[in-house]
């Protein structure tokens, strides 16, 4: 038989033994190496044999021309193998077909570019034809991109809210919406959301024993987080009795299983006892590996465990390595993770003002390391140093702002960074200096092509509020461009009313009819009972008051309070009698004393002419108030009015 007509027979016949196929290609290859038929049938029976690696050969042994015709099949098999990038260098340039929209989704899911995910299920949503028999499956991984998104930090994209009554029909739905609000720290819903999925998965008639017992898995973990969070201990602990750890097949849900028992068994007073049970959680592999915010937390949880049974020197040396690899600055999580615990190793643990030097002295080495940066900030926090603080963070921000590079502005103006100044100027009352921050954040960030929706919210509303003419434009303008991007968001059309108004009332007008009425937004407000509450007093106001009564509540001293100083022997004079009263015009000249008589008659003579009503002689006129003549200014001449010298030898 030919190689084609082998090629044109297997596309024609339906063998369920995949392995038979396999070995039917491979007949036809050894005749033909470059049969694309052969080759396509072969690489999509090593798919539904689970053998990815062994695809991924066949691949490259056929070349450009195989992976161009089964390019579905090869983004698969690079997905399948822990390539989610490659997979979707690949599956993107696919336009038609669900099929790899789906696998692009699952791919930037595993990327964790879940903004991109959650744009994939959102469009493939829209087409309801196509989606009879994808609905399920389409709600299922939509609650999951959103709990991730909201694990990002991306919660302006986070679309669903609360579960709606289909959601609450399959247990996967639920398990994906309990995560959300794990991610949201919703620890109350997200149990019942876990009791609701357990309860599911019990009575689902869709599953065998088998997939039911590994589906249940993963849902208790998530319970025994829960519960550890909530602080239920006694709950935790029973629940341990139910979860057979070894028996999870997925390695990254069984990493996360070990470290979460590991942790709520607890080690009361024994650390080292934490230590060996944390350094049992098994590695995942790239294929299954954790997500950052998960990677994150467990490697934390490995270096504090190092931090207390004192393997400084091994916490350095692991965290040096690993910063000298990473990017420099960072925000990345991961990496300003390693310069906390790289610190907090120099520092031995400690968090006194001891510390605090040790830490500075990093600061002055590497003053663009946000981690170091922000752990000084926060020694300063908690002394109660909050100018210290800010002044810190303004010089490493400082640096950043000065330089030329592109990373070192992204970095500065990160809207994390900026919301710790913000919050630390907010503790001073800097009003004007927050500001300023955010007009200089949102000049940067509006010139860039992606924008922290979130940053340029909060620099329109603190700008909407100041005096200055240029602050009042560029509110304007946010407001505008937010406006624009989403028309129906009443934040943003009533901060484009509002910074509107005054430069063009009557384009913004109609737009001021889609916003609620005064009447609305006060309907559930009691007036009588503020004003039997009063008006609240100011910060200022209230230490003013407080100090007042502080003040009242003093007892007003006493003879009886006082205490007499007691004087030391040798400063008193010899003839001290403490009998005697003191005279009290002891300090003034004697001259000055009510008891001052004159001697003689030059005396009496000076004592008369002081005296009020005394006749004025030319001689006083020359004379001081105290008697004392005063100097006159002598002629020029050399002295020419001057006496004559007596005669006599020189």
């Amino acid at each position: 038989m030919s190689a084609q007509s082998l090629s044109a027979l297997l596309s024609r016949a339906s063998i369920d033994d995949h392995e038979e196929v396999i070995r039917s290609c491979d007949a036809a290859l050894a005749k033909s190496k470059t049969d694309l038929q052969a080759q396509h049938v072969k690489v999509v029976a090593l798919l539904k044999l689970d053998r990815f690696a062994d695809c991924l050969r066949v691949f490259e042994e056929g070349g450009d021309n195989l992976k161009k015709r089964a390019a579905l099949e090869y983004g698969y098999a690079l997905y399948k193998t822990g390539q989610p990038d490659a997979a979707i260098e690949v599956v993107s340039r696919l336009t038609e077909g669900r099929g790899a929209r789906h696998l692009e989704a699952q791919a930037t899911y595993r990327a964790e570019e879940f903004q991109r995910t959650a744009e994939i299920y959102q469009a493939l949503a829209r087409d309801t034809a196509a989606t009879a028999n994808e609905e399920h499956d389409l709600r299922i991984n939509s609650w999951a991109a959103d709990a991730q998104l909201q694990w990002k930090g991306h919660s302006e994209s986070v679309r669903h809210t609360r579960p709606t009554r289909d959601d609450l029909e399959a247990f996967e739905t639920v398990y994906n919406a309990a995560c959300l609000s794990i991610a949201k720290g919703e620890f109350d819903q997200a149990g019942m959301l876990l009791k609701r999925a357990k309860e599911l998965c019990r009575t689902s008639e869709d599953l065998t024993a088998e997939d039911r017992d590994a589906e249940l898995l993963p849902i208790a973990v998530q319970q025994l987080y829960v519960l550890t969070c909530q602080g239920k201990s006694e709950e935790a602990e029973s629940l341990l009795d139910e979860i057979s750890l070894k028996e999870i097949p997925e390695l990254s849900t069984k990493r996360i299983g070990y470290n979460n028992a590991a942790i709520a068994r607890g080690t009361g007073s024994n650390p080292y006892a934490l230590y060996k049970a944390l350094h049992e959680v098994p590695h995942s592999t790239d294929n299954d590996k954790l997500f950052d915010f998960q990677q994150n937390v467990i490697s934390g949880n490995l270096h504090a465990v190092d931090l207390l049974v004192h393997k400084y020197d091994g916490i350095i040396r692991s965290t040096s390595k690993a910063l000298s690899k990473a990017p420099y600055p960072s925000t990345d999580a991961s990496t300003n993770l390693l310069s906390v615990y790289n610190v907090a190793a120099h520092a031995k643990g400690e968090t006194s003002t001891q510390a605090l030097k040790a830490i500075l002295s990093a600061v002055e080495k590497r003053p663009k390391d946000i981690g170091l940066v922000l752990t000084a900030v926060q020694l300063y926090v908690n002394l109660g140093n909050i100018t210290s603080a800010i002044a810190t963070l303004e010089k490493s921000l400082q640096i950043l702002d000065e330089s030329i590079s592109e990373q070192d502005k992204e970095t500065r103006f990160n809207p994390g960074l900026l919301s710790v100044l913000i919050a630390l100027y907010k503790q001073e009352g800097r009003k004007t200096q927050i500001r300023a921050e955010l007009a200089k954040a949102s000049a940067f960030w509006r010139g860039q092509s992606t924008q922290p929706e979130s940053l340029l919210r909060a620099a329109g509303a603190s700008l909407l509020h100041s005096s200055l003419k240029s602050d009042s434009s560029q509110a304007a303008e946010l407001f505008k461009t937010l406006y624009e991007k989403t028309s129906d968001d009443l934040f943003a059309v009533a901060g484009y009313v509002a910074s509107h108004a005054a430069i063009d009332y009557a384009s913004v007008e109609p737009k001021a009819k889609y916003l609620p009425s005064i009447e609305d937004l006060i309907s559930d407000i009691d007036v009588a009972s503020l004003e039997a509450a009063g008006v609240a007093a100011s910060s200022s106001t209230a230490a003013h008051a407080a100090a007042a009564i502080a003040g009242a509540r003093k007892r007003p001293a006493t003879n009886k309070d006082r205490v007499t100083k007691r004087i030391r022997k040798s400063r008193l004079p010899k003839d001290y009698d403490p009998s005697k009263t003191a005279d009290p015009e002891r300090w003034l000249p004697l001259r000055d004393r009510s008891t001052y008589r004159p001697r003689g008659r030059k005396g009496k003579q000076r004592a008369a002419e002081r005296t009020q009503g005394g006749v004025v002689t030319e001689k006083s006129e020359e004379t001081t108030p105290s008697g004392q003549g005063q100097q006159k200014p002598q002629s020029g001449g050399g002295g020419g009015a001057s006496k004559k010298k007596k005669k006599g030898k020189r």
